[in-house]
Formats: structure tokens, sequence, C-alpha cells
């Protein structure tokens, strides 16, 4: 990109900065007024998803035996953050990557060959994991949804709620209760993670799927589940001991939205930049003011010392090892990085940020849930002073 700021480019090889290249190239059809069209509609950004699909980025992690293209964690990092570098919206596409990691780690052989061929290929699409409940939120382990064994299969019910990208999807990776919360003595037992039939559910009318209306374009639905029949065979990891599962996939989907969030934070880092240079008041460029200056500078020491922790969770992710406080840390720090370079954007811009043709108002809204969502950084940090540091648990 060219006059762009520089983003942490520490231990990126050749072939990962032609990936970033590659990327740039892939978005330029995809410009601003693009994107804007689609938030104002509130419509699904297909045709940039079908070219992510088309280019095998989505495939990119499935292991070549498979179809797919063998990358690995940090390759896929840098197309999502590459993506918002260039102003587009990756969480339109993310699922697309992370929710296979419970697949790719503790699917069988028979399950891998049955699917991972036919997803790296575009045949089907796995973009919707159904995880959070109405009244269960960030207490995972309190779900209600349940699965009941019915020979070889599993009859459930229940609600999910903010579940996206459900009109989009082939496959749904469904968390449920094998056992009741009340019946287990480890509360984190008891939990089993099936893959969803979502196409066949939503037509045949076992799953109903609301809409629900956001303040940003993130396609987003509650789910009425009523005996869904789920085959036996389509269960991924042991009955029972899910938990671990599901867990795979949240410590991918951080460490891909924590790079959407730092390509998010540099794409509005290189907008206040080049405005602060152009825009000229009392004679001289705002740029030169310090508290122009200072704000902007302080987002982007942020977002590189973010970065930095993102790296160092993936490498202990590729290891094998479950980098619980290093992909917390990274989301948390990356988000509260993004959010100061979002106003730091908006002051820059002044009046014209509230201005939807200067792109900047959008950016900014879609910049303040990552604090929220896929999980407060407040619960975040209770996870550190609790599982790291050893403090005594609030709750």
């Amino acid at each position: 990109m060219a006059n762009a700021i520089e983003s942490s480019p520490f231990g990126l090889t050749e072939e990962q900065l032609a990936i970033r290249d590659a990327i740039d190239d892939l978005c330029k059809p995809f410009d601003s007024d693009y994107w804007g069209k689609c938030d104002a509609a509130g419509v699904y950004p297909e045709e940039f998803v079908d070219a992510l699909y088309e280019a095998g980025w989505m495939s990119m992690l499935i292991p070549e035996e498979y179809g797919g293209g063998g990358a690995d964690i940090r390759d896929a990092a840098i197309v999502l953050e590459q993506i918002e570098r260039n102003g587009g919206h990756a969480g339109a596409a993310r699922a697309g990557m992370y929710t296979m990691g419970a697949l790719l780690r503790h699917g069988t052989d028979e399950q891998k060959a049955r699917f991972l061929p036919k997803i790296a290929s575009g045949e089907l699409r796995l973009q919707s994991m159904g995880v959070t409940e109405p009244d269960a939120g960030s207490d995972t382990t309190r779900i209600r949804t349940f699965a009941k064994r019915e020979g070889d299969e599993y009859v459930v019910n229940g609600n999910k709620i903010f579940i996206s990208r459900v009109q989009h999807s082939d496959l749904l990776l469904l968390l449920v209760r094998t056992e009741k919360y009340e019946d287990v003595a480890k509360k984190s037992d008891g939990v089993t993670v099936l893959l969803v039939d979502l196409k066949q559910a939503i037509a045949d009318g076992s799953i109903v799927a609301t809409p629900i209306k956001t303040m940003v374009n993130h396609e987003t639905h509650e789910l009425a589940i009523v005996n869904l029949r789920v085959p036996v065979e389509n269960r991924i990891g042991d009955e029972g001991k899910g938990f671990k599962v599901i867990l795979t996939g949240m410590n991918s989907e951080r460490v891909i939205v924590t790079s959407e969030y730092i390509g998010a934070g540099f794409h509005l880092l290189d907008r206040a930049v080049q405005y602060a240079n152009e825009r000229v008041v009392f004679d001289r460029p705002i740029g030169m003011n310090q508290g122009v200056q200072f704000p902007i500078a302080q987002a982007y020491a942020n977002l590189q010392a973010a970065s930095l922790m993102r790296w160092r969770a993936a490498e202990m992710y590729l290891s094998g090892e479950n980098p619980r406080f290093e992909v917390n840390a990274a989301k948390l720090l990356a988000s509260q990085a993004l959010w100061q370079a979002a106003q730091a954007a908006f002051d820059t811009f002044g009046g014209y940020a509230a201005a939807e043709e200067y792109g900047i108002e959008r950016k900014w809204r879609e910049a303040r849930l990552p604090s929220t969502a896929p999980i407060s950084n407040n619960m975040v940090l209770a996870g550190i002073a609790h599982g790291t540091l050893g403090l005594p648990k609030s709750f």
C-alpha cells in the first residue's frame, strides 16, 4: 500500500509479505464506496466474500491433502489484518477460518475426509459457531441448549443468540450440553460439540433464525432450536468433553480477530495522518499541533505492542499449547488500541468524521464493538487476575 504507515513487519517471511501484497490487489475493487453502500443497505458483502473464496484464501488453513493451502494461523492473521488495513470489513468472512480449528484438531480422520475437501473447494461453507445463549452470555458453562441421545442421533433443543453469518453458512459448529450443569462435578464437563447441517435445519424448521439489527453491518441472529436431529457421527471430540474442543476454535478466533483490530487501527491512523498533513487551519497543517499528534502517536505505539502479543499468541497456538493469557491479552490490547485509533481519527477529521462519505464514522462504529465482543474486556481482565495472577475469584 502506497504511503501507508508500516504495520509490524517483525519476523514476517518474504512469502508472508507477498500475502499482504496479494490481499491489497484483491481489495482494490472493494473501495470505501463499496463498503459504505453495503453498510447503508445492511447487506452482506457477497461479492467480496466470493472473491476471497475464489482466490483460495478461505481454505488456506486446510491441509494440502484435503485440497487446502496448508498455511498456518500466522498467514491467516496477515490476510485478515490486511483486509481491514484496506478499509474492508473482515468480520463478514473471518469465521470461515477459525471455526474449522475444532475440526482440524479434534475431528476424526473420517470427519476430515468427509468435510474438509468440500470446505476447501467452497462447496460447503463453515461460517457459523453457536455458543452464546440469552441467559448464559460469557458464562459458557451455563448454556442450557441440550442434546439428548436417541440411538445414532442427538435430539437438540434450546436457544442461541448473536450467531453470525447464519444465512451464508452451510454448517454450524454448535455447543450443547449432554449433561446438565447441575449434574456434573466439574462445570466445564458435560459439554459437547456438534457439526450441524445448517441449511437443512433451517429448511425443515428445526432451527428458526431471527435477525438482530445492530449498530454495525454484522449479520447476526437469534436461533430457536426445536427437535434438531444431528447424527452422532457429526460429534467433534468426545461426548461431554467439548469445552476443550470449542476452546481450540476460540483461541484461533482470538488471534484472527486481534489481527482484524490491528489492521483496522492502522487503517484509521493512515487516514488520520494523511488528513492531518493535508488539512490547513490558521495557515498551517493541523498535524503540527501536538493535540493532534499525541493521540495518533499513542495509538500507533499501542497497536504495535498489541501486534507483538498477537504474534506471540500465534506461535504458542501453532506449537500446540493453550495460550490462554496470550490470546486474551492480545485481544484486550488490540481492542483498546483500535478504539484509541478510532477516537484519534474522529477528532482529527473533526466534523467531517461524522459525514458518511469520508468513511470514518463507519469504521468508528465498528471499532467500538471489539471492547465487548467476542468477549468483554472486563472478562479478559478478570481471567488474567484469577487465572494468571492467582488473585481471589470475584465470581
